[in-house]
């Protein structure tokens, strides 16, 4: 007894497979990282701050969680690999102690029309199988309720080899499945302008298609003029019958064009699978532009846009049908589900009722299952990723998030806060980048970068815990307890806006009068309706100009100066002082490198291996001819010119010999942003989430109109940009707009001179106006949730 008493008094030695407890990062030179190294605690939740620009992005994603997804990719066969994507060795000299990473983004959810929050998550699959058990009428499988489904039926003869000898047999097979016949399970049906297709009193040959990429000359313009089922250069207008439907609409056939066999299909079900299978969001400017033209998209008529067949509309549990279950709002869909008591589903019904209750939980209780993926802002489809992770049985694996709480009201980020810890205490790594001190305040460790952005960034300035980071004298440090006051004066409307009877998704038939000539700010919880009156209701009028979040698209090829227009001034003033084209002045046009083709970089593919990038030896990553680089302006090359900061640009283009006062205002207005020190030429694929909607902000602050409409302007923007972001709202309504901000940032509507609050709560608890006044009158009335924590921001 005693013995076993000593034995237990002794501290018994660490075990070598316990002395693994961090990740350590040495020598990242990723993007603007400087020869950074961090010792990251495992099973430990740390934050990482720092300005946007600073490098967090390229630490957490570009290097911890890039390296980790490349080692496990190669744990596979070469075989399995080449179906997967190659990823390079990010720029590190060691990392040590990874863990699987799982990354939890803010990309928006599926370019796929027929994808929604139920098919997204697990939701759906587990509501399918609970109706083909307990729905009546019986109407089969769990795909009789699937509207990606179609039921097909058919029968033939069939040989079999039996007993040595061949046998035929008549055989009938078929598929029940729940798609509307009418619409294929898209929920709206389209129908074409066709004026909006081609220009009939033109002949093919005469460039009658006016649809995006179907050119005359082009491959598409090629196939309709060579497959001989009409005359090319008869006008459209003088078709028979029957060549109008070999245009518009035949089925595919095998045709030979120029010695070359390819696929002949009508016009019609060619636009529907290469544009209409998108979501429209997904789809570029001006071939959605197009299709918006084109076509008229009304609910269908046969399923009432519930997606599902008839069958399976008919079949229900307790007098509700799958699509009545997926249309409820998912806080009542969770107590729907608690109330079914049927012992031979009850671990289904558990499970059912688990993920949906993680929907509540997580702040998102006032979707709906038939919610289209593609409608989910940034920060919603971030928690609808996160809702499968809830559950996992997995431990010891890194979860890596990008500002989680972004498009969430003060009132729901401790919700998120607690997600996070759960996390982090099942004995999971939690690496957060976050600007919000309510979500920094968590942290057990913070890794502060800085101390600037781009080039004057990439450094850590801080390491260790959050009180350290609070007596600490970086930027972060010092904003951290920053509260905005209210102002002793708000401004006098000029004018007003009215909206009467707003009813898009959950409004209850809102009426408001939205001030003229102020800063109004749009405020209410994650679902309350704010969105939908602005975007619904004064968004898409003449004069209002709208920044919403939807995310730049750009390829390695485009940059801040093509961007924003800020190049073709440029290239003007080079041309114009030389006495050349302008084109030469342009890398991907006649003046790029013929090596390189103005990329300035080679790519070396490497099959299944991460390819690589080595720069031009010709151009020297300068992305120009050698003779361009000869002309000159204001004493500087084009490539010197790309290779400036913004406010190096500023002061070169405002005065002296290189005067350009179209490249000016351009560069005024991002420096107004806080892109000061983006460089002209840098990738837009290189740029972090706020660096983007800054830009973004830069390019729609030139267009004319007296509304502006702004969406969460906040989002990647940290504590100290957001004081700058105030002064630009500022110096817009002293110009004369008025500003429309849908905002959650607490210091935005200290700094309104009238607040719009929605609510009281989400999705059918919310949708009406609970508030409106100046700020310190929703101080003072703290009579909503908004007001409660504002109140408790400013210190009220």
């Amino acid at each position: 007894m005693s013995m076993a008493k000593g034995t237990q008094a002794q501290s018994p030695a660490l075990h070598a497979a316990d002395s693994h407890d961090l990740i350590r990062v040495h020598g990242a030179r990723v993007n603007n990282l400087k020869d950074v190294s961090v010792e990251l605690p495992k099973r430990r939740l740390t934050v990482f701050t720092g300005v946007s620009g600073s490098g967090k992005s390229s630490l957490v994603f570009g290097t911890i969680a890039a390296e980790s997804q490349r080692m496990i990719n190669e744990t596979y066969s070469t075989f399995v690999q080449g179906f997967m994507p190659t990823l390079a060795r990010p720029e590190v000299d060691v990392l040590d102690g990874l863990t699987t990473a799982i990354i939890v983004g803010q990309e928006r959810m599926g370019g796929d029309a027929r994808s929604t929050v139920g098919t997204a998550t697990d939701a759906n699959a587990m509501l399918r199988i609970l109706f083909s058990r307990l729905g009546k009428p019986h109407i089969g499988s769990a795909k009789a309720f699937s509207f990606n489904v179609a039921s097909i039926s058919g029968a033939g003869a069939v040989t079999i080899e039996r007993g040595g000898e061949k046998v035929k047999e008549r055989r009938s097979f078929s598929i029940v499945g729940g798609m509307c016949p009418r619409c294929e399970g898209r929920g709206s049906v389209t129908d074409f302008d066709l004026t909006a297709l081609y220009d009939d009193s033109k002949s093919l040959n005469e460039g009658a298609l006016t649809v995006p990429g179907y050119s005359v000359e082009g491959w598409y313009g090629r196939i309709y003029r060579g497959c001989g089922f009409f005359d090319p250069d008869k006008p459209i207008r003088k078709f028979t019958k029957k060549e109008l439907h070999d245009l518009l609409r035949k089925e595919p056939t095998k045709i030979k064009v120029d010695g070359v066999n390819l696929t002949y299909e009508g016009l019609i079900p060619k636009i529907q699978k290469s544009m209409l299978s998108k979501d429209i969001d997904s789809l570029q400017p001006h071939i959605r532009a197009f299709v918006e033209r084109a076509m008229t998209f009304t609910s269908c008529p046969d399923c009432g846009g519930t997606r599902l067949s008839e069958a399976a509309r008919s079949s229900k549990i307790k007098k509700i049908s799958i699509a009545d279950a997926c249309s409820m709002q998912i806080s009542d869909l969770a107590e729907w589900v608690r109330g079914l008591k049927e012992p031979s589903v009850a671990p289904l019904l558990k499970a059912l009722g688990d993920t949906l209750d993680s929907f509540v939980e997580i702040g998102l209780g006032y979707l709906g299952l038939d919610r289209p993926a593609g409608t989910l802002s940034g920060g919603e489809a971030q928690r609808v990723k996160m809702i499968r992770h809830l559950g996992s049985s997995l431990t010891d694996v890194t979860y890596v998030f990008d500002e989680p709480t972004i498009g969430l009201h003060p009132h729901d980020i401790q919700r998120m806060n607690d997600l996070l810890l759960r996390l982090r205490d099942k004995g999971n790594t939690v690496l957060v980048v976050e600007h919000k001190p309510e979500a920094i305040a968590i942290a057990d460790h913070v890794v502060d970068l800085g101390p600037r952005a781009g080039t004057d960034g990439g450094e850590v300035v801080f390491e260790g815990t959050v009180e350290g980071l609070r007596a600490g004298d970086t930027l972060t440090g010092r904003h951290l307890d920053d509260r905005a006051k209210l102002k002793p004066t708000v401004r006098t409307p000029t004018g007003k806006l009215g909206v009467r009877g707003a009813a898009t998704n959950n409004l209850q038939d809102v009426d408001v009068d939205i001030p003229l000539g102020v800063l109004t700010v749009v405020t209410g919880v994650a679902g309350s309706g704010k969105s939908s009156l602005i975007h619904g209701s004064v968004a898409g009028q003449d004069g209002v100009v709208t920044v919403d979040q939807a995310a730049i698209r750009g390829s390695r090829r485009s940059n801040p100066a093509t961007y924003t227009g800020l190049l073709d001034p440029i290239r003007k003033a080079f041309a114009k002082a030389n006495g050349v084209k302008p084109a030469l002045f342009s890398a991907n046009s006649e003046g790029a490198c013929p090596t390189c083709n103005g990329a300035g970089v080679i790519y070396t593919d490497l099959a299944m291996m991460a390819g690589v990038a080595s720069v031009c030896d010709d151009c020297g990553g300068k992305r120009f001819q050698a003779s361009v680089l000869d002309y000159h302006f204001g004493g500087r090359d084009i490539s010197e010119v790309l290779a400036m900061s913004v406010a190096e640009a500023e002061q070169f283009f405002g005065a002296g010999e290189a005067r350009t006062p179209a490249a000016q205002k351009i560069l005024q207005r991002m420096a107004d942003v806080g892109l000061g020190y983006l460089t002209l030429g840098q990738p837009l694929t290189t740029l972090s989430g706020g660096e983007r909607q800054r830009l973004k902000l830069a390019t729609h602050m030139a267009e004319k109109g007296g509304v502006y409409v702004l969406d969460e302007p906040t989002t990647g923007l940290h504590l100290a940009d957001v004081e700058q972001l105030l002064g630009l709202l500022d110096r817009l309504v002293d110009s004369g707009k008025s500003v429309i901000v849908i905002e959650h940032h607490q210091a935005v509507m200290a700094h309104a001179d009238w607040i719009i609050d929605l609510g009281p709560g989400a999705g059918h608890d919310g949708g009406r106006i609970v508030f409106e006044g100046t700020p310190a009158e929703l101080v003072a009335d703290r009579s909503t949730l908004t007001g409660e924590h504002l109140a408790a921001y400013v210190g009220g």
